[in-house]
C-alpha cells in the first residue's frame, strides 16, 4: 500500500476535494438562504435591517462596537494563548498517551476485555480534543493539509475500513515512519477508530499498527503546536491590528466554519434530513458521535461566551448579542444531553431538532455577533442555514 510521493499529493488533493464537496446541500434544489450569499460589511458602517425586520431576535439593528488596536491585539493574543495553543497541546498529549498504553498493553497480543476498554476509551478523549481543535481551519493544520490526515473525515466510500485493514495485513510490523508514508485514508483518529472498534481483539498486527498511528499522529499535532507556540502572532495577524482586521476575520470565520460544518457533513447530510443520506456519521464505527458533536459545541461555547469577547460586546452598553449566544449553545447542551450516544439511535423529531438548535446558533454568528464586531461573513462561508 506504499505510496509514491506523488501518488500521496494527488491523494491528498482529491481528499481535500471530497471534504469541500461533503459542506455543500445534499440535494442541489434545495432552496438556498439569504445567509448563504457573501456579506460584505466595513468597519466603520452601521449595520441596519430592513424596517420590516427590525426587532427580530434573527435581523435586529446591529450597532458595531468600536473595537481598539490595543483592545484587539490583546484579545487575540489571549485567544492565542488560551485558546488555540492549549487545543492543540491537549490533543498532543491525549495521542501520546493513546501510544503509551497501547505500548503497555501490546506487549503480548491478543489484547482484548479491560485493556481495549481502555484503549478505546483513551480514543475517544482522543477524538474529542480533536474535535475542538477543528475549531482552528486555517494556519498550518490546514495549509499543510495535516487536517486531513489527522482527521480524514467525511470518509463518503468507506475508505478507511478497507484501507486500515489492507494496510495492517500487508505490514504487520509497521513503524510510525513507514505510516507517515501512506496516504492519509489509513492516518489518524478514523484509522485508529477503525483498528480499535472493529475488532473484538487486537492482534500483533493491529497493535503494531495503533502503535504507530498513534506516534504518527503526535509527531503531527505537535508539530502544529510548536508552530503555533513559534508564530501567533503572525497567524493571527495580531502585529497588524492597527491596520487590518484579519486576525477577527480569521478567528470568527473560523468558528463560524466549525458550526457550519459540523451541521452539513456531521448531522444533516448523515442523518439523511434534507435527502437521501450521505456519508457518515463522526465516530459512527464507535457508536459516539454524540461525543464528538458534544465536544464541538463545548469549544464553541468557550469561544463565543468568554469574558473577554464578552466585555468587547457590552463595552456599548448592549448585551443583547453575547445574552443570545449564550442562551442558544446552553439550549444546545442541554438537547444534545438528552439523546444517545449515537445520534443515529435518536428519533428523527430530535435530530431534527439539534440541527434546528444548530442553525440558530449560525444565524447568530451571522447575523448579530459578526456584524456586531464590524467584521465580515468570509468567503468560505458554506451553509445556508
Amino acid at each position: 500500500m506504499k505510496k509514491t510521493h506523488a501518488l500521496t499529493m494527488v491523494l491528498s488533493a482529491l481528499s481535500a476535494g471530497l471534504l469541500i464537496s461533503c459542506v455543500k446541500p445534499a440535494d442541489d434544489n434545495q432552496p438556498v438562504d439569504a445567509d448563504a450569499q457573501t456579506v460584505e460589511q466595513s468597519n466603520t458602517a452601521t449595520a441596519t435591517t430592513t424596517a420590516d425586520n427590525t426587532g427580530n431576535i434573527d435581523n435586529p439593528a446591529i450597532t458595531p462596537v468600536n473595537i481598539s488596536a490595543d483592545t484587539a491585539e490583546t484579545y487575540l493574543s489571549h485567544v492565542a494563548d488560551d485558546m488555540i495553543i492549549p487545543a492543540y497541546v491537549d490533543a498532543a498529549k491525549q495521542s501520546a498517551i493513546l501510544q503509551e498504553l497501547a505500548q503497555k498493553h501490546c506487549q503480548q497480543a491478543p489484547v482484548s476485555g479491560e485493556a481495549l476498554q481502555e484503549l478505546r476509551d483513551q480514543w475517544l478523549t482522543l477524538a474529542g480534543a480533536w474535535a475542538s481543535a477543528e475549531m482552528i481551519n486555517f494556519g498550518p493544520a490546514t495549509e499543510s493539509m495535516s487536517n486531513l490526515y489527522i482527521n480524514y473525515y467525511p470518509d463518503e466510500r468507506g475508505l478507511v475500513h478497507g484501507g486500515v485493514a489492507d494496510l495492517i495485513k500487508a505490514n504487520p510490523a509497521l513503524t510510525p515512519e513507514q505510516l507517515a508514508d501512506e496516504s492519509a485514508i489509513v492516518q489518524g483518529v478514523p484509522g485508529l477508530e477503525e483498528a480499535l472498534y472493529a475488532n473484538d481483539s487486537l492482534d500483533a498486527g493491529q497493535c503494531a499498527y495503533v502503535i504507530s498511528a498513534s506516534g504518527a499522529l503526535n509527531t503531527r499535532l505537535k508539530d502544529i503546536e510548536s508552530y503555533w507556540k513559534s508564530n501567533a502572532t503572525e497567524l493571527l495577524a495580531i502585529d497588524k491590528v492597527a491596520d487590518s482586521d484579519e486576525g477577527l476575520n480569521q478567528w470568527f470565520n473560523s468558528l463560524l466554519s466549525l458550526v457550519e460544518t459540523m451541521k452539513s457533513s456531521a448531522i444533516e447530510q448523515p442523518l439523511g434530513l434534507s435527502g437521501k443520506a450521505k456519508g457518515h456519521l463522526p465516530a459512527a464505527t464507535a457508536g459516539q458521535s454524540r461525543a464528538i458533536i458534544e465536544a464541538k459545541v463545548a469549544t464553541l461555547n468557550k469561544a463565543l461566551t468568554d469574558p473577554v469577547l464578552t466585555a468587547i460586546l457590552n463595552s456599548n452598553d448592549e448585551s443583547t448579542v453575547g445574552n443570545n449566544l449564550s442562551t442558544a449553545l446552553a439550549e444546545t447542551t442541554t438537547l444534545l444531553a438528552q439523546l444517545p450516544e449515537d445520534l443515529a439511535d435518536a428519533d428523527k423529531a430530535d435530530q431534527q431538532a439539534l440541527f434546528e438548535q444548530l442553525t440558530q446558533v449560525t444565524r447568530l454568528i451571522k447575523r448579530q455577533l459578526i456584524p456586531a464586531l464590524g467584521i465580515r461573513v468570509g468567503f468560505n462561508s458554506t451553509d445556508g442555514d
